[in-house]
């Protein structure tokens, strides 16, 4: 791939991101057809989840890194207000580095509708799940002649949740992954070539 090329692909992830920071009152294209949103870290089951969450939005408002959308009316009555995540326009970086002992979000929801997380390692492992960060390999730039690494670095579980081989390859790691959305934010790719995907509501 040619260096002009690349350069391209930057800028034109680079205008699409800052125009949704934009776009808070209509984040309409971060849920695929026929699956659920990706939730806060925390969310029970999603069926649960709806008749939990009482529409509070404290933790839109806890969120250190704005990550955290109210879903609107465009979605349906059922969903409007609800908490969701746009990884390619935020990702949750899961407190890192934030004062306190558990996931913000976790801690101010009053319904229950989040579980409480802390910020250990261990405990986001195993009680965060998102989704599951899926890799196109055709769109990859280090599966097509260029070496990239940037959603590796990116991710928070190096070695566990991704592992990266010659030329900077990666690969998910399903059972590690907690599907934070960091490296669909960090992916220079236009269109991305890694999403955070969830199952079906």
């Amino acid at each position: 791939m040619k260096r002009r090329d690349f350069l391209k692909n930057i800028a034109a992830v680079a205008i699409p991101s800052l125009g949704c920071g934009l776009l808070i009152g209509a984040p309409r294209a971060g849920v695929p057809t026929g699956a659920r949103p990706v939730r806060p870290p925390g969310a029970v089951a999603e069926s649960e989840f709806l008749t939990r969450c009482i529409r509070c939005l404290r933790c839109v408002e806890a969120c250190p890194n704005n990550a955290i959308l109210p879903m609107d009316d465009t979605f349906g009555s059922e969903l409007a207000g609800t908490p969701f995540i746009q990884p390619r326009r935020q990702a949750c970086m899961l407190c890192n580095k934030i004062e306190g002992p558990y996931l913000r979000c976790t801690e101010i929801c009053p319904s229950g509708a989040l579980g409480r997380v802390r910020r250990t390692p261990k405990d986001v492992q195993e009680k965060v799940a998102m989704g599951k960060a899926v890799l196109d390999k055709k769109l990859c730039y280090s599966y097509n002649n260029w070496s990239c690494g940037a959603c590796y670095r990116a991710c928070p579980f190096p070695g566990k949740a991704m592992s990266l081989g010659m030329w900077e390859r990666p690969e998910v790691i399903e059972e590690g992954c907690v599907g934070c959305g960091l490296c669909e934010r960090s992916c220079i790719r236009y269109p991305h070539a890694i999403r955070v995907k969830t199952s079906t509501a």
